[in-house]
Order: structure tokens, then sequence, then C-alpha cells
């Protein structure tokens, strides 16, 4: 561990002026600190920018100020249910995408061929440039100080009155045993606590190749009672480029033109040209041979601490799913660099048999590799012991953000930092919490899920996770979160905000302008020819209505009706966010029915004698084994349940509801002695049922290996 401590610190700017960022009125800690940051990953780099973006003094505590933006594992940003949490943090003003932009080499959104609410940004980024690119971002955020030291202990004192918790944190101790006194703490330690490298039978301390765990905070949060488990991650082995054969392998080539993450840009800094390809390729029964023939020689595939489920190892694989073919894409890891990263191929054999594998797969015949993979095990904290605003429930004014809190995956790590960061600045101020819920986007569900919840592996984001997906799209996420992060949190710019309240105010009109131009079916096929409608249709439709048809866009229409179109559809992000609103509509409305429907409702009682297993309701066979041992009173406490969905509870509120009604029709109208009410449902009926939710309720194969395509 680093003990002699390397400052880089940056002139305070002036006092800041009226806006977001004016400082509270609170006494800042005796260093000068108000929050102090542990760990320098995407949690730690968020979280950090985040309260000095609040207008608190900020400490950034990190092992090595060089691994600041450091990619440990897949050189990669976004995907599925991910993208949709990128756009988020970049809503409130966060780092990491506006970052890729600068520094991405293929830019991909997945899912196109599925509606924009579940479209996946992603982007290969090149390892060096994001690098370069977030450190430049850190040490020139105002407000903002890194220090490069390691952390052993945490200054504890009484607690306030008015708040849970035991003790209160006011400061950090480290590892040359000098202190820094603070008024709130983030930990986002990553794989770091206690964190234990594998590979084959050997192990050895290690949170990440090259760097040394941390021991001391590990056991600092056992003494105060905090409830720990362990869980292990994998990185794949990296090949050398220049000795792989990609002639025989299928091609993916990149978006042309390239989306960009964040609101603030509006090209990537990549010519589309210019973008590199990603190679995918496969493994076969000679590659699973090797890997059965030699699971004796792997210990991290022998422990009982859980893995990620949707990014295993290729052992892992190989156990769950025998004599099947499994991806592996080959990604670049920069424009200059030789380096290139199979994705799917994380393993922790020894590295003579990583060699072996690699041999066995089409194309790598004769690949290189110049680091093989290895495995990761860690302490996480059980994230039920923490609020909403992501604060400890044991400890005031200790926070938590990233791996440690049982997640994986840069995006999921950098999205809870934001939220760290900005609870941590107002948690000084004596402001209320900033609290996202699950109705209001991506890291809403994250949180609930996490801090109701809990999990026993690592976590990582769906858009099956999310019950109002239609509403939060990729698209919106700034209408969503940006004005409050502007006058809540104060983590906005003035840019950000103006640009913001300006795409709003566009859309509104927009809206507005298109609903207003009304014509019959058959006037609108004069002007617009080249959209196919119904002629079926008898009552008007408004211009909103026909740019909801596949083929309709703005450009269309405004050639057809120039004014007063033709404004809205020079402007390409607006006409593009006009034509999601238009498909969306009716999707948002009972979305947003079902939202006030739970929020209504949540009190509502349940039979004490509900047949959870005979209900014709859509709800997997877990689901129904859950409610059947738990017997809840209330939909509300439904809802508390560890593993029950919010699908789930909206599809069992509606049973109830209607069994309610029946049984008021029932009493208005008394049935003949042949009604039985315990055979409302055939058995065959149920079972259809059962089947169908467990099918519906299922993660979708295709979200086993994050994929470029």
């Amino acid at each position: 561990m680093l003990c002699r401590g390397r400052w880089r610190r940056l002139a305070l700017p002036p006092a800041p002026g009226p806006g977001p960022r004016r400082a509270g009125s609170g006494a800042a800690p005796a260093a000068g600190y108000e929050v102090v940051v542990i760990g320098g990953g995407h949690a730690g780099t968020e979280a950090a920018a985040a309260a000095a973006r609040g207008g608190a003094r900020t400490l950034l505590l990190t092992h090595k100020i060089g691994t600041i933006g450091q990619l440990s594992c897949n050189p990669s940003f976004g995907g599925i249910g991910k993208g949709h949490l990128v756009r988020e943090v970049d809503a409130l003003d966060g780092l990491c995408g506006r970052v890729c932009d600068l520094a991405g080499v293929h830019y991909k959104v997945l899912n196109r061929c599925k509606g924009p609410a579940v479209w996946g940004l992603r982007a290969q980024v090149d390892r060096g440039l994001y690098r370069d690119n977030m450190r430049k971002e850190i040490l020139n955020t105002p407000l903002l100080t890194v220090h490069e030291a390691s952390v052993e202990d945490l200054l504890l004192t009484e607690p306030e009155p008015d708040h849970p918790g035991k003790c209160r944190v006011r400061g950090v101790v480290l590892g040359d045993g000098s202190t820094v006194h603070t008024g709130s703490v983030i930990l986002t330690t990553g794989t770091f606590l206690r964190g234990m490298i594998h590979v084959g039978l050997e192990k050895h301390p290690a949170g990440r190749l090259g760097d040394q765990p941390s021991i001391g905070l590990a056991q600092t949060l056992e003494r105060l009672g905090f409830a720990v488990g362990r869980l292990k991650t994998g990185t794949p082995p990296r090949l050398a480029k220049d000795t792989i054969d990609f002639s025989g392998l299928e091609e993916r080539t990149a978006d042309n033109p390239p989306v960009p993450f964040s609101f603030l840009s509006k090209a990537v800094w990549i010519k589309p040209e210019n973008q590199l390809s990603c190679y995918l390729t496969y493994t076969n029964p000679k590659t699973q041979q090797i890997v059965q023939d030699n699971l004796h020689l792997n210990n991290h595939v022998r422990e009982t601490t859980k893995g990620p489920r949707y990014c295993p190892s290729l052992e892992a694989k190989v156990l769950r799913f025998p004599n099947r073919e499994h991806q592996v894409w080959l990604e670049p890891e920069g424009l200059e660099s030789n380096v290139i990263y199979p994705q799917g191929l994380s393993m922790t054999l020894p590295p003579e048999l990583q060699e072996q594998v690699i041999i066995s797969i089409r194309g790598l015949e004769k690949a290189k590799m110049l680091q093989p993979g290895y495995g990761v095990q860690y302490d996480y904290l059980d994230p039920r012991q923490l609020t909403a605003s992501l604060e400890s429930r044991l400890v005031q004014r200790l926070f938590f953000a990233g791996q440690i809190n049982g997640t994986t995956g840069y995006e999921e790590a950098a999205a809870q930092g934001v939220i760290a960061g900005i609870n941590a600045c107002l948690r000084v101020r004596g402001k209320p919490p900033f609290i996202v819920s699950r109705t209001e986007g991506y890291i809403g569900v994250l949180i609930d899920d996490l801090t109701t919840l809990g999990t026993n592996e690592p976590y990582r984001m769906f858009t099956s996770r999310v019950e109002f997906r239609m509403s939060l799209r990729p698209d919106n996420a700034d209408a969503r979160l940006t004005h409050r992060g502007f006058e809540e949190a104060g983590c906005v710019s003035q840019q950000r905000y103006e640009q913001a309240v300006k795409m709003k105010a566009a859309l509104e009109d927009g809206i507005a302008a298109l609903k207003s131009l009304q014509f019959s079916v058959s006037k609108w096929s004069q002007l617009i020819p080249e959209v196919r409608l119904s002629s079926s249709r008898r009552s008007p439709m408004s211009a909103f209505d026909i740019l909801q048809y596949p083929e309709a866009n703005m450009e269309i229409l405004a050639r057809a009706i120039p004014e007063p179109l033709r404004k809205f559809a020079k402007w390409r992000e607006l006409s593009e966010r006009l034509k999601i609103e238009a498909a969306y509509e009716w999707c948002v409305v009972n979305q947003q029915e079902e939202i006030e429907e739970v929020r209504q409702d949540e009190a509502l009682q349940l039979p004490e004698d509900l047949d959870y297993f005979a209900i014709d309701a859509s709800l997997s066979t877990e689901v129904r084994e859950k409610l059947s041992s738990n017997r809840p009173q209330t939909i509300g406490a439904v809802s508390r349940i560890p593993g029950i969905t919010p699908a789930a509870i909206v599809n069992l509120l509606r049973f109830v509801k209607n069994k309610h009604r029946k049984a008021e029709k029932l009493k208005a109208f008394p049935q003949t002695d042949k009604y039985l009410p315990g055979k409302m449902y055939s058995e065959k009926a149920a079972s259809q049922t059962q089947i169908s939710a467990e099918l519906s309720e299922e993660e979708p194969e295709s979200t086993f290996v994050k994929t470029p395509v």
C-alpha cells in the first residue's frame, strides 16, 4: 500500500455566485473537506465530481492517481439496460457519458429491431483515451482535490440524535497514520475489500492485477456490525491482435452515424468511417473438453461464492450449458493498441491451459496470449443496510457506492456514485436527500432493488427489471432528471440545465403544433402518399397521429406542411424525439395510470385464504412460492418480499381488485348453489397461465453474454 501521500491540489476558484453551486452556511470540517471519497474507480470518480459540483470541498483518496479512469475489465460502456444508466448519469451531469464520446472507437445501438424504449447505447472505447480524458476531467474539477494514499480506518464519534445510527463518521485514518476530518465519507472500494486474485490453484491478495487489497477497512466494517458477504468476478486473457486470423470470422461494423452518449455532445470525436470493427467467433467441443478435463485445477470455480450470472466465466458456461457453442467477441482495446479483449472467454485456468483453450478456437489458432485471465474474490456489504440515499443505517454520514454494494459493471457503479456524491454533499448541508424513485429512472430501480431486496450475486441492470420502461427511455433522461438535478441536487451546470429547458419547451411546442394539424385520412393520403394509412378510419387524424406510423417522420411531414413544421424538422435531435414521443404516447399514458394504481392501492388487503398456486394471474412459480410462504396481508407488504418483481405486484393487484369486484356483484345478484367460489378457475387454465408467466418473466438468453450487436 502507498503510505507516502502524493498530493495534487487544484487552486480553488472564487466563491461561486448564485446558482446551484452555492456553498451552504454550515461550518467546514477542520481539515477543510466536507466530503471524502475513498476509491478512484467509476463509483469514486463520479461521487467525487458530483459532490464537488454540488459545492462541497471534496477529497478523493485513491491508492494510485494513475489508475483514475482505468477500465479494469472490458473496454466498453453501455449495453441493454446499462446504456440507460449512462444516459441518466449524464442527465445529472456525470462524467462517463461525455468521456465515452471522447474515447469511443466503435459505437453501436443494440436492440435496434425493437422499440426505442429498450435500445441499448454501447461503445467500445480506447483504454488510453478514456483514462486520459477521465483523469483530465477529475484533475480539473473545481473544489476537488486528489490524494494518493491508502485508507486503513474510520474516525467515529457520537451520533446525531435526530438520525438513525449508533455512531457518526467524522474522518478517515490513512495508511501512514495521519488523519483527515470530514463531514461525510463515501466508500467505493470496488473489488479491493479483502480482494484475492485466483489463477488456477494459485491465489494472492489483490483487488486488481498489480494492486494491493484493502484489509483494514474490511475489518473496521465488520467490527461496526455490517453484514459482509463474498462475491467473485473474472476477466479474460488478453490477445495480440497481429496474431489473430480475422479473415474467416463474422465482422460487426459500427453504426454510421454513431449515436453519442451525452446530451451535450452533438457528435462523437471519431469519424464514422474510422471506427473499428468487432469480430465474432465461437467455442467448440474441443474447447469444452479442455475445460472439463481441468476443472480440478481451478479453485475459483470450486469456491461457493457467487459470480456474475449474466457474464459468467467459460468454466461456468461449460458446467451450466454443456455441449453448446458459446460466443466469443473479439473487441479492440484502442486505435493504436495491439491488444484484443475476447469478450465471453473469462477464465481462471492455469496460464498454460488458457493458451490451449485459446488456440482451440477458430481464428485464434496462432493467437498469442499477452496476459492470462484471472478471477477476483472480494467482500461486499449487504446493501439492505443502506437507505435510498445510499447512506448507511448503522453509521451516520457514511455512504457506499459501486461493487461494495454487490453490483457489477462500470455503469451500475457510476450511477451509484453520482447519487452517493449528491447525497453526501446534501447531508453536510443539512438538506433533504436526493432520491430517484422507480417511476423516475433506471437509477431508481437499481438502488431500490439493492436497498430493499439485497443481492447474493453480482447485480446487473436489465430493461426487464424496470416496470415502467416505456416511460423511462434513453432519449428522455434529461427531461426526467436534469431539472431535479439542478434545482434539488445542485449538481447540474447552468449550460446543461438551459439546454434541457430549451429541449423540453421545443418538444412541447412541437407536440402542440403536430396535434393542431388535423385532416381526414383521404387528405393525408394526398399530402403524404409514401405513408400507408388505413382507409377504414373515418375520424380526422392529427400530424402527431401520422408520426406514429413507421414510414412517417418529421422530414416527410415538413415537406407536406412546411408551416409550422419546417422549424421542428431542421433540428435533428428534436425531430427524432418527437417521433419517439408519438410512438409511445399511448404506452406512457397507460403506464402513468399503472403508477397511480400501485400508489393508491398499496394498502389493499389480500384475502387470508388466497391460494397463490391456483389464481389466474401472470405470476412465475418462484413468485407464487414466495407469496405462499410469506402470506403478506397487503399489496404494500408484497412489495417488500425479496424477489417479488414489480410486474408481479401489478398483476397480483389487478387479480385481487377483480376478485373484490366480482364479490360485490355476487352480493347484489345471488347465484345458484352450483356456484363454487373455490373453483372459479380450472387447474388446466391455472397451469397454462403459470407456464406462460414463467416464460414471460425469465431473462432472455440473449442477455447471457454482453455483445456489441
